[in-house]
């Protein structure tokens, strides 16, 4: 399973793995958060690097949780983990109801508010158009330091514990998201603690999708009927839509075809 290790005590904040990010995928100029968390994410800023204490910079980027809790919140199927590793979106299931923004215990997905029609935005890990042909993530590629490194999780796991016991004077003896809400597939080093990641000291190691399926156990029926019902009146729209533009495609090439062959359209046929 594909990952990323990120060993805080190399990276100088350069930030070009923040501007490989906007390039790869075309974010444009940054727009910040409204609700002002001042920590470089937004809706067109996938990943950030914070200035922390101690003169140390840390990158901050979605997580790709093992098991996702925003992928077990999503009621319309939007959010999904892959069998390679990254937690991908696809917008065009997205209802816009922010549940996976409510579920991520780091706080990651953020709304897309400068839009028309709003949905929810993160980091994709690369997936479509880096991932599936065999490339790493642009921003590990764009790290001059190997501060960020890409790989199997397993190999990038190993390495960690080789750093750590070579030398224990330099990290804190802990792999941050080898263990935490069942684990991650962006994993970090550090000498100093990461809870501006999110990252509490007593973070549970029990997945989210658990604690999230336990709690509706115990919410109303009516509710959970009234989630159910909002995704199935999205459904019914967006199908009514898309066999609406099927039928105007139809009906195009059909007079196209007329055209061709030198019979009236439909509307002149109607007309006669």
């Amino acid at each position: 399973m594909k990952s990323i290790l990120t060993d805080v005590t190399k990276c100088i904040g350069c930030n070009l793995c923040v501007t490989a990010c906007v390039e790869e995928n075309g974010l444009g100029e940054h727009v910040p958060d409204w609700r002002r968390m001042n920590d470089g994410l937004g809706s067109n800023r996938w990943c950030s690097v914070l200035s922390v204490k101690g003169g140390r910079y840390v990158r901050k980027q979605c997580r790709h949780c093992l098991e996702a809790a925003c992928v077990s919140a999503c009621i319309v199927g939007a959010l999904k983990k892959t069998p390679e590793g990254p937690v991908v979106y696809d917008p065009k299931l997205c209802m816009g109801c922010r549940y996976c923004m409510m579920a991520c215990p780091y706080g990651i997905p953020r709304y897309n508010w400068e839009d028309v029609i709003h949905y929810i935005r993160k980091c994709t890990f690369c997936y479509d158009n880096r991932i599936e042909k065999g490339l790493e993530p642009a921003c590990t590629e764009a790290c001059p330091v190997e501060a960020t490194i890409y790989g199997e999780r397993e190999a990038l796991l190993e390495e960690a514990r080789r750093r750590i016991k070579d030398h224990p004077d330099r990290y804190i003896n802990h792999i941050w998201g080898e263990r935490e809400v069942g684990g991650t597939n962006v994993l970090y080093l550090s000498d100093v603690p990461l809870t501006m990641l999110g990252w509490a000291p007593k973070l549970s190691e029990q997945p989210p999708p658990e604690l999230t399926w336990g709690v509706l156990k115990k919410v109303p029926f009516k509710f959970v009927g009234m989630g159910v019902l909002m995704g199935s009146i999205y459904w019914i729209t967006g199908r009514r839509r898309q066999v609406a533009l099927d039928e105007a495609d139809r009906r195009i090439q059909q007079a196209k075809d007329n055209q061709a062959a030198g019979e009236p359209a439909d509307d002149e046929k109607e007309q006669s």
